[in-house]
């Protein structure tokens, strides 16, 4: 078996996170596989939530997106969107929040608006979607993202999803009543926020990292746990659970399509 690559690590890894139960709201990409890979390893009875209002969905291969028919044929239940905030998530009922980005800083807030200044941007983002409230309500929340000086970055270009704001106790003061991030997972390894200052400090790096990688891929001064673990690097189970889950995933979008005269695909 080939070795693991960085973001198959950074899937299992975030895999490895959640419990065997519980309401999980998912986002598309990594978080979506990770949550699908727990499910098919160890969390049989995590409940997944997607923000189109799928609740309970056991998707046979990863989907599109939030609207991807396979969470609603595959779910215990479909509810409207404004049911799936209103009564799921700001009613306090989601256990863990699945959250990506573009941009993290040191106290985990999120950018997934602009890159630059917001009304003359270098780059438009996918935006807001569901994010912001995810962060707000859940009461816990998992990030996954790719480690770098351009996604950890000393100050966001626009905060859109608020972490732990300017530290200690502003979430609070915020009014924000989920318990905010607990843990960043990236290609290199994991941080988690100081219980005080709530700053992410480096606690675990992934096998075969040094920890001078990752302080050169952060664009603060990082702080570092004065005992650093070393990830468990993945195993044959979950290394094999992944890649017959994305390989099943590929074949079936493939089908999901064909070509016609003039070379353009047709659903």
């Amino acid at each position: 078996m080939a070795p693991a690559t960085s973001s198959e690590i950074m899937t299992i890894v975030a895999a490895r996170a959640l419990p065997q139960r519980g309401f999980c709201f998912v986002g598309i990409g990594i978080p979506s596989a990770a949550a699908n890979l727990a499910r098919r390893l160890h969390a049989g009875d995590l409940v997944l939530v997607y923000e189109s209002g799928t609740i309970g969905a056991k998707p046979a291969i990863l989907p599109l997106s939030v609207g991807d028919g396979e969470l609603a044929e595959t779910a215990d239940t479909v509810v409207s969107m404004a049911e799936i905030f209103a009564c799921w998530l700001q009613a306090g009922r989601i256990d863990i929040g699945f959250l990506g980005a573009a941009q993290i800083d040191r106290f985990a807030n999120l950018n997934s608006t602009v890159i630059g200044d917001y009304d003359s941007p270098r780059v438009r983002l996918p935006g807001a979607g569901g994010a912001p409230e995810i962060a707000a309500h859940a009461r816990d929340v998992i990030i996954v993202l790719p480690q770098s000086a351009r996604t950890f970055v000393e100050s966001l270009d626009f905060v859109t999803s608020a972490g732990f704001l300017t530290g200690r106790d502003a979430r609070a003061r915020a009014g924000l009543r989920g318990g905010g991030p607990s843990r960043v997972i990236t290609d290199l390894g994991v941080l988690e926020p100081d219980p005080e200052t709530r700053e992410l400090v480096l606690t675990s790096v992934h096998d075969g990292i040094r920890i001078d990688q990752v302080h050169a891929s952060t664009a603060w001064p990082l702080r570092v746990a004065s005992a650093v673990a070393v990830t468990a690097p993945p195993s044959a189970e979950e290394l094999g659970t992944l890649r017959e889950l994305q390989e099943h995933t590929a074949r079936a979008h493939a089908m999901r399509v064909r070509p016609v005269s003039g070379g353009r695909p047709t659903p």
